[in-house]
């Protein structure tokens, strides 16, 4: 039993439990879509309703609310609206979730490679300390900063 808990308490499983019964609830959505605006629109051409399309192989073929009372035939009006359904949805996921969810992805990536390539506090701080360091030893100003004590030399009367 503890195996069993400690599997349905791991994050993955509830992650996809959430991620069913989302996908349940838009998949109503999607048939909405599809049943409310979608198919007036082919509607317009033909039928309104694809599940009424066939291809009548045995005649005479009665379809009554997309079944096949009588004959032999194919559904293929059917096929085309779950077609449409999951091409909807597809896009939606991919527009809606996916997309922006990569960018934002690149956008983590792109800042996290921004602070690795800056250098850190304690690496400017050595840097700072080797330049006095050097300056110290008369070796005159580092290379882009001007000495305090004239050009290139130390001149030992100023404090």
């Amino acid at each position: 039993m503890k195996g069993f808990k400690a599997f349905l308490l791991r994050g993955n499983v509830v992650e996809l439990a959430v991620a069913v019964v989302v996908g349940a609830a838009f998949s109503k959505i999607v048939d909405a879509f599809v049943k409310g605006l979608i198919n007036p629109v082919i509607g317009a051409i033909g039928t309104k309703n694809l599940d009424g399309y066939t291809l009548c192989i045995e005649p005479p073929c009665t379809v009554v609310n997309g079944e096949l009372t009588k004959g032999v035939g194919l559904l293929w009006g059917a096929v085309a609206g779950a077609a449409l359904t999951f091409l909807i949805t597809a896009a939606v996921v991919y527009f809606l979730l996916i997309l922006p969810m990569n960018k934002l992805n690149e956008r983590r990536r792109a800042g996290k490679e921004e602070a690795v390539a800056a250098p850190t506090e304690l690496e400017l701080l050595t840097e700072i300390r080797d330049l006095l360091a050097r300056q110290q030893q008369g070796h005159g100003s580092a290379p882009g900063i001007p000495s305090p004590y004239g050009y290139g030399g130390t001149n030992r009367t100023h404090p």
